[in-house]
């Protein structure tokens, strides 16, 4: 049982190359081919069929299904009979129905690349295993480097040009939400790299077939190193040297990032797996949420809302990976539950693993505890009315028509953090948020309200939507990453102004020596920076940052 005709169509010619007869049943075939693998089935020419779940419940295939001997039954990419999966299909919901309607009940195997421990116990529950040997095989790869780059769209485009020049000759997967955007970044690819001997290729649904399967051959063979595509391209696809896969947009769950980004580096050797976003990739994702899935029409509407609500938990936990400042490998050990990997996560917790972007970053520890007390303060008082950019605004001190709307410019805590910048403060509440002080509501305008830790700040009285002294033992730090340049240049002035100094006393010196002067006619020393150097370039930063 398997979801997508592609990979079906695949996994059937690998097969039969390699000598095992095997057939596939699905829509894409002409009425004429599907009789003949019918006849074909009951004749017994196959060792394995691959079905859409769609058609188990058919009356041809029921009809067939009852006059085989089927020894077993397969589950492709099982992890979709869950609701708390990535990609839930009702129609997968009919695999047990079929199984038992058999005449003999056959050996029943469920396989997916990504659960997590809770879809692992649905899988069991929703398709009847009976005492199931359970295979974890693992979700470390530990020859993938992973990269996350909080990045403008302008700058997103910007940066890919230039690894995928810098990685001419080395084969690359660039994934884009959208099939607009995988043909404007191809487009532009194109122009940049052909002319320089690069070969960029596209794949999404809306091409034909034939211009699909000929990208994709072409990439395979390598004579098209670079492909960008939906998250259509690459199922079934196992080329062992992709060396780097980028995605532009944010993906809509850590299932479906590490299923994606997991097609690099099969070989074994070193292989990158970068993660570009911002806040409109969360835009979209919300919009595309509300907007429902095709598929979902079968259900009622509480197992729809349920469906809903459970894409949006993904997306908190993707939204969580995109922010966190830890190790980014013991983030995905810790997401799929991975037993065998936990104990070296905890060491990878301490001590990094060494092979990530946060984990190859220097961060800096900020206390922000006035910062959060006070902004957990102004949500008690109207938790769940506003968003996180007008929370920021009332208490930077901002004076527009929205907050003078609210009557925010006359509230408790308007203009407290005035000598924060507007963006710190956003960052503040993303990381009260994560770390459970504050809650998100879903939908595509989330509103700020008070998380299950709120107590921790303020007490009861934060609960209870009251001003109350915030507790003594509360601290509350971030951690941003620490300014190399910044500390190098300041070193660098230093050093010269110190050389400066050096040569101008030299001077001095030499002038004693040789001239007898009056103190009187003793011109008086030139101003220099000296030993404030460190001063000078903390006022230079000052002085950026305020223009």
């Amino acid at each position: 049982v398997s979801p997508l005709i592609s990979l079906m169509k695949d996994q059937v010619m690998a097969l039969r190359n390699a000598g095992i007869p095997a057939g596939c049943i699905n829509s894409s075939m002409s009425l004429d081919e599907l009789r003949e693998t019918y006849r074909d089935a009951r004749y017994g020419a196959y060792k394995l069929l691959y079905v859409a779940p769609e058609r188990l419940l058919t009356d041809g295939f029921c009809s067939l299904a009852q006059e085989l001997e089927i020894p077993l039954v397969a589950v492709d990419e099982a992890h979709c009979i869950s609701q708390w999966g990535q990609d839930f299909r009702p129609s997968y919901l009919e695999i047990a129905h079929f199984v038992d309607s058999l005449p003999n009940r056959p050996v029943l195997a469920a396989y997916t690349a990504t659960a997590t421990e809770r879809v692992r116990a649905d899988i069991v529950g929703m398709l009847g295993l009976r005492a199931p040997e359970l295979q974890v095989t693992g979700f470390d790869r530990p020859n993938l480097y992973y990269d996350v780059r909080e990045l403008g769209e302008k700058a997103k485009r910007a940066w890919i040009a230039s690894y995928v020049r810098e990685h001419a000759h080395e084969s690359g997967i660039i994934y884009c939400a959208t099939r607009r955007g995988v043909d404007e970044l191809a487009c532009d690819l194109q122009l940049q790299l052909m002319p320089e001997g690069v070969r960029v290729g596209r794949y999404h649904g809306s091409h034909s077939a034939s211009e699909r399967r000929k990208n994709q051959e072409g990439f395979i063979q390598d004579s098209i190193p670079v492909m960008v595509a939906t998250n259509a391209f690459g199922m079934g696809i196992d080329k062992p040297n992709v060396r780097y896969v980028i995605h532009m947009n944010v993906p809509e769950s850590i299932e479906a990032y590490y299923q994606e980004a997991g097609r690099a580096g099969r070989d074994g050797d070193p292989a990158s797996c970068i993660l570009l976003w911002n806040g409109n990739d969360f835009r979209l994702r919300r919009f595309l949420i509300d907007q429902g899935d095709v598929s979902e029409e079968s259900l009622s509407l509480e197992q729809r809302e349920r469906a809903r609500q459970n894409r949006y938990r993904l997306l908190g936990q993707m939204e969580g990976y995109c922010q966190t400042t830890g190790c980014l490998r013991e983030y995905i050990l810790r997401y799929f539950g991975d037993r065998g990997a936990l104990g070296a996560a905890s060491e990878l917790r301490e001590n990094g693993c060494g092979n990530c972007s946060n984990c190859r970053t220097e961060f800096e520890t900020e206390d922000v505890t006035e910062a959060a007390i006070a902004i957990v303060r102004f949500v008690a008082l109207r938790s769940r009315r506003f968003g996180k950019t007008v929370i920021a605004e009332a208490l930077h001190g901002a004076n527009n028509e929205k907050l003078r709307k609210f009557r925010l410019v006359e509230a408790p805590g308007y203009g407290s953090l005035a000598d924060m910048k507007l963006g710190r403060i956003k960052d503040v509440i993303d990381q009260l948020a994560g770390r459970g002080y504050l809650e998100v509501s879903q939908g595509q305008y989330p509103v700020i309200g008070l998380g299950e830790r709120s107590r921790e700040v303020l007490g009861e009285g934060a609960v209870y939507g009251v001003e109350d002294v915030p507790l003594p033992d509360f601290t509350f730090t971030i951690k941003r990453p620490a300014s190399k340049r910044v500390k190098e240049r300041s070193r660098k002035i230093a050093d010269l102004l110190r050389d400066e100094e050096s040569v101008q006393a030299a001077g001095r010196a030499d002038g004693a020596l040789g001239v007898a002067a009056s103190a009187s006619e003793t011109a008086p020393e030139r101003p220099h920076l000296g030993d404030d150097a460190e001063l000078f370039e903390r006022l230079r930063v000052l002085r950026r940052d305020l223009a």
